[in-house]
């Protein structure tokens, strides 16, 4: 017992503010890193190479292994270049998040313009649900959608119901694709989605969904936007995000769904304190207190 307690005198003497820093510092950039990877496939990687380091690194300092060791050795410095390989999606999205953060408060919409943005999404839907005309509109919100834009038509028009039901007529040139909105304009038309890469379709009653739902479901495995989608058989509204979907919704609940999806968005990796800080900032610009 003094033994360890002559062991912890001599490390906590060893430890100095600045050594504090240092164990700080390192001890954050880990947790910013796990925050940017949280809810992606890369955590599940991830989880694997440590799992994996941490089991050759036992063998290797247990037991006498030279030739594993020098395996090892070799091939561990092919890691720098296998990572990124890996990784390269999250690394963008980790790097795009990094620098929408300078920019937080041009992200939050003012609340009149959020309604009628979404008053008119809500209408369109509901009238194209009526006379069973197939649609997808995918609303983009902080990861841009540039490169699923240039596949379609570019707009740039502003939003309306009328503009919305002209373009999902059925046998239209612009029918049969999606829809991209930024802000409250159309940004383009006949936008060509990847498809799930997912199961979620592939099982039971969810077999019946047509390339609609799965190109829904597949843009919000890659992006953090909201698909609204109107089947063509059934007339049912369903809404997908972060690659989960709801089906038959009403009026009612479509609307409140999106109302949630256009307040501000809370950026990770920071605390709580400060993400509500920023929000009641940027409320207060966009509302003009």
């Amino acid at each position: 017992m003094t033994s360890l307690a002559d062991e912890i005198s001599f490390f906590l003497q060893r430890v100095t503010p600045i050594a504090f820093l240092d164990l700080l510092l390192v001890s954050g950039v880990f947790f910013f890193v796990i925050s940017l990877l949280r809810g992606t496939r890369a955590v599940v990687l991830l989880r694997g190479m440590v799992l994996l380091i941490i089991v050759m690194a036992l063998l290797t300092g247990l037991l006498p292994l030279p030739g594993f060791r020098s395996l090892l050795n070799a091939t561990l410095p092919a890691l720098l270049f296998v990572i990124p390989v890996v990784f390269a999606p999250e690394i963008r999205r980790a790097f795009e998040r990094v620098g929408r953060a300078g920019s937080f408060f041009s992200l939050y919409t003012k609340p009149a313009e959020a309604e009628r943005t979404v008053n008119l999404i809500v209408s369109a839907s509901e009238r194209l649900s009526e006379i069973r005309h197939g649609a997808l509109i995918t609303i983009e919100r902080e990861d841009r959608l540039d490169e699923y834009i240039e596949t379609g038509v570019a707009m740039d028009a502003k939003l309306s119901t009328e503009l919305l039901l002209q373009i999902f007529y059925v046998n239209t040139p612009l029918h049969d694709g999606a829809v991209i909105l930024r802000d409250d304009r159309v940004a383009a038309a006949s936008v060509v989605l990847p498809l799930s890469a997912g199961g979620t379709l592939s099982r039971g009653a969810e077999r019946q969904l047509g390339l609609r739902h799965r190109a829904a479901l597949g843009i919000s495995e890659v992006s953090d936007g909201v698909s609204v989608v109107i089947s063509e058989e059934t007339g049912d509204i369903s809404i997908t995000h972060n690659g989960r979907m709801i089906r038959r919704l009403d009026r009612s609940r479509l609307r409140n769904i999106l109302i949630a999806f256009y307040r501000p968005r809370r950026m990770s990796g920071i605390p709580n304190w400060l993400n509500r800080l920023l929000v009641r900032t940027s409320r207060a610009e966009a509302t003009g207190d």
